[in-house]
């Protein structure tokens, strides 16, 4: 068995991987962007339970900015940092920020319920373009471990 390469460190920040890619904001997309995540953190070595996770709130991220937003395009990036596994969803901005919404049995709507319940923290940030915006997602993972 080959060893496996350390993790390069970035100065300045404790990310140690990070993975980043553009789709067409188009439905398709989420699934592209969900398949697109998991492959990546199998080369990472990541369990199934974090590629789950994540491919779970990469969707619901993803799907925000597709249904919600005047996008043409959104930049999903992922960085694996010490402590944490960080989800981030750009993308091209016209319409209001993201809310949770209390949607009743009605599925649509439940997308940043399902992150805040996974996750350890979230929120959003306008990137200072119009009101183009990026919407994270934390997950805790093991200190200094591969996911």
């Amino acid at each position: 068995m080959a060893p496996r390469p350390q993790p390069q460190t970035y100065p300045g920040t404790d990310t140690v991987r990070r993975f980043a890619f553009e789709l067409p904001a188009l439905t398709g997309s989420v699934a592209r962007a969900r398949r697109l995540a998991e492959e990546r953190l199998i080369l990472w070595g990541c369990g199934p339970d974090i590629r789950d996770t994540v491919a779970l709130v990469v969707s619901e991220l993803v799907t925000n900015a597709v249904v919600h937003t005047a996008s043409d395009r959104v930049v999903c990036e992922i960085r694996e940092g010490e402590e944490t596994l960080r989800i981030a969803v750009r993308d091209e901005g016209g319409a209001a920020g993201p809310r949770i919404r209390d949607c009743g049995e009605d599925e649509r709507g439940r997308g940043l319920l399902i992150v805040d319940a996974l996750c350890s923290a979230w929120g959003a940030d306008r990137t200072g373009h119009g009101t183009a915006q990026v919407v994270w997602a934390e997950l805790a993972h093991g200190m200094g471990e591969p996911c």
